[in-house]
């Protein structure tokens, strides 16, 4: 089990930087541009990425307590402040940056889980206490469907201004990472 989400977390680093690739070539102003979408902006809803990805990942620190590799495995977010509003030049490679960290960081999680951490219970203050919890592995699935969500809106406003960015093609080599 832990292979997959090992897949699922160097896929994530993998389409992030493709991404990221993508938007650097953009200029600032195309970057920062409101493209209609719920984040404004392509740095808006890469940001967002990088704020859910931070976020879901701090969960997790209460959840292994027991593994110091995993717990140090998330150090490097203490780190990651999450920008409002639109970027400067400064902020953006500062976002670059971060979302790497914040992608080493979920990889070198996973890496360092067990079996028996997969099963932990992580406790949601949402949907009404029902579920009270759930397994860790179900939040690791959730935090991958989350950037893969949100990379497909980029995609997406990339597609509309006819912006090549074939991120999710399928690209094997991350596999042997």
């Amino acid at each position: 089990m832990k292979e997959i989400f090992l897949t699922f977390a160097r896929y994530n680093r993998e389409a992030n930087q493709a991404i990221i690739s993508i938007l650097k070539e953009l200029s600032h102003a195309e970057r920062e541009k409101d493209r209609g979408s719920f984040y404004k902006s392509l740095s808006g809803l890469l940001v967002h990425i990088l704020g859910g990805t931070r976020f879901l990942l701090g969960m997790f620190k209460a959840v292994v307590p027991h593994n110091a590799a995993a717990v140090q495995a998330l150090a490097p977010l203490d780190k990651i402040v999450i920008p409002e509003g639109s970027l400067s030049e400064t902020q953006w490679k500062q976002l670059e940056a971060d979302v790497a960290a914040a992608d080493d960081a979920f990889v070198n999680f996973v890496a360092a889980l067990t079996d028996a951490d997969m099963q932990a219970p992580v406790k949601l203050d949402w949907y009404n206490g029902n579920p009270p919890s759930v397994p860790l592995l179900f939040m690791l699935q959730q935090l991958t469907v989350h950037g893969t969500h949100h990379r497909g809106q980029i995609s997406q406003i990339l597609d509309e201004l006819a912006i090549a960015n074939d991120y999710s093609g399928i690209n094997a080599a991350f596999l042997s990472m």
